[in-house]
């Protein structure tokens, strides 16, 4: 038999393919797999309806998301937002110009992923959660920038709880071209594919603990009280509860009504119609009672609804907008119900304990089973669990396992906030242990949301071995990464990290540091275990006493290979005799090699050979200029510099020239001048006066250093104008957004300023001089101490100080 061509489609230069079957089945949740053969742009957009035959998503004005694989020249992944590029991170090499490549594309609820590979959810390359996710995206485009990109085998999976029996069916599937089409089009179907799918278990004797005897063959057939009383009445008065006999209704017509309890739809012929509809009220499946009716009512002004001999379906209303993905009917009292069995424990087949906790759930092996293929598997495989109705585990926390219950019964995750911190990280790691996708998706949202300055190391530690939690780690990484100062000096939680995880924040493209010499300290501590915050110069002191092997341990070979990663070229000369000099220079090896070389470099003034020695001199793209503060009104401050554009000429007031902005708590006018407040001339009266919030009195003045500028203020000055309302009580603070304030530094009873016209500055000390900022604040805490008006913050002048980017 000869081979039959394999065929694809070609997208020309700037075009975009649209198809009506290119589609995801839920809008807003599904996978794409595909093969493309590009030397750049492979570009896939998802709109929320199919696109016109000139369409190209660099003109289009509606929703949608677009993901570009090897941009700019096949070095870049990036994702757009109607437009606007939120995503652009190094992709070098994703296209391949001599052969199709396999990738994979999932949006859930806004959380987009991107990998490589024929088998989703491996391979990830790209992650991104929409804090703004629109729900309604369906339709993909196949498009392409300024060359040809070839696409083939594309599958369309939806997204389940249990990923894996759909991806097994990327791979085994031959995909047959129809005649006059370019290429194929895979859509697999969520139906009977999860062997553990709530429908596979219709009639099925899994789990069952109830039977129907039906009509006059008496036909049993099994079920299950949780489902069934989930969505009716099903209890009975019969000697055995166990048994419910219905020797007046046929087989038919039951399968018909559990059908449509498990799948969410159901077939019947019009003489079973009335039947079926007397079947629901008996045991108030509410559900289908409505649905019934509604029909009966088309029937009346439709004769021709029902044609002789054709079956009539009866389609749930909610069954197409599942919230779990489980159930088939999700209405509020269903899941409502469920919740009470879980809580009374009616209908459940077996006791969850914990170790050193005690019962924490009378529950349902066939709810548990539905969520969890390894609960599946306990339960069926022949295990101890199996025929046991306790089940109990270890090492775990008995609060996160009862949230993962409650979850794995109404779909939603249910934290009080007080425990929200304490409870994600032990839930993510059970969520990922028990395989609850869903549950793992909603996990990450919250930490997403949970990650500060203070957060983010701890998290990072317990969640960067879980695949599931790739866009977690990777806005961890970032987020340590751009705030590497705090991050290192605040605690000592990042030493817990991984060697992988702590070479990928090093070497990060927006890593942000103050000097080559918080790079190098928090190396040494990561690399002896350190307990205490310390510098190199403890450590070098360490080695009077100490090898370097004593002193590291294990990580030894680790510092070795971190140490190239400090760009020793970048310190000051006179950093570098001292490290020339130090013990660390003569006990190991390559850390005096590479002060050496940089002590040549510096001499030299020439460049370093080879790649890596030449990476080592570039400056850092996210570097700070430091503006040191020298004393009282001199021209070091960020305000200054502003004034110079940065350096660029000579000074006028920058709020003229719109570098900064200054706002006060009252209205501007003759006396509350913004630009007055950051002159060069001294202003005998100058004030910001009090506004009334939440019924307290505030008064501030504020200054925003830029949309494209942070400082990290370890300095502040600022002038008392002519009068005599000197603040005695007031805090200096530092925003990001100009809503959330952090303290900087808190002045209580300070009576440092004490004569009008008076300079005074302060230090901002401890981990959050390191915190880099964009609006900062001077806001009284109480009354000045002048006689009238002492709500009034009389300043003339304000200068900052610290590390500007």
């Amino acid at each position: 038999m000869s081979e039959k061509k394999q065929r694809f489609l070609t997208v020309a230069p700037f075009k975009c393919t649209w198809n009506e079957d290119l589609r995801f089945r839920e809008a807003g949740r599904g996978c794409i797999a595909f093969e493309a053969f590009a030397q750049n742009d492979v570009t896939l957009v998802f709109r929320e309806q199919v696109g016109s035959h000139n369409y190209h998503y660099k003109m289009d004005n509606s929703p949608n998301y677009t993901i570009i694989l090897g941009s700019h020249r096949n070095r870049r992944l990036k994702i757009e937002v109607n437009g606007q590029t939120v995503v652009d991170i190094a992709g070098v090499g994703l296209c391949c110009s001599s052969s199709f490549q396999s990738y994979w594309i999932s949006i859930y609820d806004g959380l987009i992923s991107i990998g490589e590979g024929r088998y989703p959810f491996q391979n990830m390359v790209g992650q991104w959660l929409d804090s703004k996710p629109n729900f309604s995206v369906q339709y993909i485009g196949l498009s392409s920038w300024d060359k040809h990109v070839g696409y083939k085998n594309i599958t369309i999976l939806p997204l389940t709880q249990h990923h894996t029996s759909l991806w097994s069916q990327v791979g085994c599937k031959e995909y047959q071209v129809e005649s006059g089409k370019e290429f194929a089009i895979l859509d697999i179907n969520n139906d009977g594919l999860g062997k553990w799918e709530l429908p596979n278990f219709l009639e099925s004797w899994d789990f069952s603990d109830v039977m129907f005897i039906v009509g006059a063959e008496r036909k049993i057939v099994p079920a299950h009280k949780v489902i069934l009383n989930a969505y009716g009445d099903f209890s009975t008065n019969s000697s055995s509860e166990n048994v419910i006999n219905l020797p007046a209704t046929t087989y038919p017509v039951l399968h018909a009504l559990l059908e449509y309890i498990y799948s969410g739809q159901t077939k019947v012929v019009e003489s079973q119609f009335d039947s079926l509809r007397d079947l629901s009220v008996q045991f108030q499946v509410l559900s289908l009672i409505k649905r019934c009716n509604e029909i009966s009512d088309r029937f009346k002004t439709e004769r021709k609804l029902f044609d002789s001999g054709m079956k009539v379906e009866i389609l749930s209303s909610t069954c197409e907008v599942q919230q779990s993905g489980l159930f088939p009917l999700e209405e509020p009292a269903v899941v409502g119900k469920l919740k009470r069995f879980l809580s009374n424990g009616e209908h459940s087949d077996v006791n969850i304990y914990v170790e050193g906790h005690g019962l924490v759930a009378r529950s349902h092996k066939l709810i548990l089973s539905m969520w969890s293929t390894p609960f599946a598997k306990m339960f069926t495989g022949g295990m101890v669990e199996s025929k046991s109705a306790d089940v109990t585990f270890r090492d775990v926390s008995s609060e996160a396992f009862s949230a993962m219950l409650h979850f794995m019964y109404s779909g939603e995750l249910e934290i009080e906030k007080d425990k929200m911190d304490s409870l994600l990280i032990p839930l993510i790691l059970l969520a990922d242990q028990f395989e609850i996708i869903f549950l793992q998706q909603e996990c990450c949202k919250c930490l997403l949301e949970c990650i500060s300055e203070d957060t983010v190391c701890p998290i990072l530690v317990a969640i960067a071995s879980l695949p599931s939690c790739k866009v977690v780690e990777e806005t961890c990484k970032r987020k340590i990464s751009m705030h590497f100062d705090y991050c290192t000096t605040a605690s000592t939680d990042f030493v817990q990290l991984d060697e992988a995880t702590f070479r990928d924040i090093l070497q990060h493209v927006d890593m942000t540091v103050t000097s080559e010499e918080k790079v190098l300290d928090a190396i040494l501590m990561w690399s002896m275990q350190a307990s205490e915050i310390c510098g190199w110069l403890a450590v070098d002191e360490l080695l009077n006493s100490l090898t370097p092997e004593e002193l590291f341990g294990n990580r030894l070979p680790s510092f070795d290979n971190l140490l190239p990663l400090v760009r020793f070229p970048l310190m000051p000369s006179h950093l570098l005799e001292k490290l020339e000099k130090s013990k660390l220079g003569d006990h190991i090896l390559i850390f005096g090699q590479l002060v050496k070389e940089a002590v040549q470099h510096c001499s030299a003034g020439s460049k370093l050979i080879g790649k890596d020695q030449n990476l080592r001199c570039q400056h850092r793209r996210s570097s700070f200029k430091e503006l040191q503060y020298m004393c009282d009104g001199d021209n070091n401050g960020v305000i200054y510099f502003s004034g110079t554009s940065y350096g660029e000429h000579q000074w006028i007031n920058p709020v003229l020239s719109k570098k900064i902005a200054v706002t006060a708590s009252s209205p501007t006018c003759r006396y509350t001048d913004p630009k007055a407040l950051v002159s060069r001339l001294y202003q005998h009266t100058s004030f910001a006066g009090p506004r009334i919030e939440d019924g307290r009195s505030w008064t501030w003045w504020m200054v925003d250093v830029g949309q494209d500028h942070q400082l990290m203020c370890n300095y502040y000055t600022f002038r008392h104008d002519g009068s005599t309302n000197f603040p005695r009580s007031w805090a200096f603070q530092g925003s990001m957004d100009g809503e959330n304030w952090t303290n900087l530094r808190v002045h209580e009873n300070d009576h440092t300023v004490c004569r009008p016209g008076q300079f005074a500055s302060w230090p901002v000390l401890g981990p959050n001089s390191l915190l880099p900022f964009r609006f900062f604040r001077i806001i009284l805490a109480a009354p000045t101490s002048g006689e009238s008006n002492n709500w009034n913050l009389c300043i003339c002048f304000i200068e900052l100080y610290g590390y500007f980017h």
